[in-house]
């Protein structure tokens, strides 16, 4: 007979969706491959996910005839199974995650490749923030600054700010419970936690400062480079 005590304890994995060409970003390529303080801003990525002991493996979803990772070896797993949305690009590498051994029961947090300031302090936090929680959650920010509705390029009117905040990844969900709401939510939700919503359930928001942000315009480039750099120092 199997106990509660005897059930094999769910896994953490780790979902990089790397498929975007990051058309804001004005670079040549696919901006997770430009260099930033000396590497691809991928490879910090990587590095923090690889730091954290928890992480049972860490799966990158590529676009198909993507080489970067041909060129430049890690002992992620890749898979060139990318989609049109981000969305599709998840969808595709739970599927692969499933058949690399992951379960329905196992934890999988998916995280941005432009997000290359996150930390394994901060991976550790989410997940030792929803491992009990019936749920899962995501890294979150509270909004401080006014909030403004724009038609136009003009201001039109000024919305409340409170109870508001603004999403990061990793974003953590069961596999199976992920799988089910990304299908419910269809292809152009733009993150996992507003999937899980469409199920009617409510992601916890786990407290996080600004420098976990996503390089999206050429301006971020610099900003994050200097904060590598100053983490060295």
């Amino acid at each position: 007979m199997v106990t509660s005590e005897s059930k094999p304890q769910s896994r953490c994995f780790a979902l990089v969706p790397c498929a975007g060409t990051g058309s804001r970003a004005g670079t040549n390529g696919p901006k997770q491959y430009e260099r930033i303080a000396g590497h691809p801003m991928v490879w910090h990525t990587l590095a923090a996910f690889g730091a954290v002991r928890r992480i049972s493996r860490t799966l990158i979803v590529v676009a198909p005839g993507d080489g970067f990772f041909e060129r430049n070896p890690t002992p992620a797993l890749v898979v060139p199974c990318g989609g049109p949305t981000r969305a599709a690009s998840v969808m595709n590498g739970l599927y692969e995650l499933g058949r690399a051994g992951a379960t329905e029961r196992d934890w999988v947090l998916v995280h941005d490749a432009a997000r290359c300031l996150i930390t394994p302090a901060l991976i550790d936090a989410l997940i030792d923030a929803c491992m009990a929680d019936e749920v899962g959650g995501l890294l979150a920010h509270k909004v401080v600054d006014t909030l403004k509705q724009e038609e136009g390029g003009r201001s039109v009117a000024t919305l409340d700010r409170e109870h508001k905040w603004l999403a990061q990844t990793p974003q953590m969900f069961r596999l199976g419970v992920l799988q089910q709401a990304l299908e419910r939510a269809g292809p152009h939700v733009t993150d996992e936690a507003s999937a899980i919503e469409s199920l009617g359930l409510k992601p916890l928001l786990v407290p996080n400062g600004t420098q976990n942000f996503k390089v999206t315009y050429p301006g971020d480039f610099a900003l994050a480079e200097a904060v590598l750099k100053a983490r060295l120092r």
